[in-house]
């Protein structure tokens, strides 16, 4: 059974750093999609960012280019987001996902972790 488990949320000031973990198990071989959303409150999930497990491939929304950087570390089947410059705008629950490549719906999901930006 597959499992994410984020971690590394906390609170920080505006313009402060923080680091968020998705530590993965259970995947089958094959390519995958792990994706980063967030949610804050009243307002609905938002995609941040995605990587292709196998081929480095990063893609990002608007509002996080060049704050925000994903990465992997495949030995770990752990995923990351660094991110940078933080605003109050990105407090939130971020959430991890993973997708089959070969599927456009991401089908498992972390449990989130909360990301508090003061100002």
């Amino acid at each position: 059974q597959v499992q994410l488990v984020e971690s590394g949320g906390g609170s920080v000031q505006a313009g402060g750093s923080l680091r968020l973990s998705c530590a993965a198990s259970g995947l089958r071989f094959g390519v995958y999609i792990f994706g980063w959303f967030r949610k804050a409150p009243g307002k609905e999930r938002e995609f941040v960012g995605s990587i292709n497990r196998s081929t480095d491939t990063v893609g990002y929304a608007d509002s996080v280019m060049g704050r925000f950087t994903i990465s992997r570390d495949n030995a770990k089947s752990t995923v990351f987001l660094q991110m940078n410059s933080l605003k109050s705008e990105d407090t939130a629950v971020y959430y991890c996902a993973v997708r089959p490549n070969t599927r456009p719906d991401y089908g498992y999901w972390g449990q989130g972790t909360q990301v508090t930006v003061s100002s």
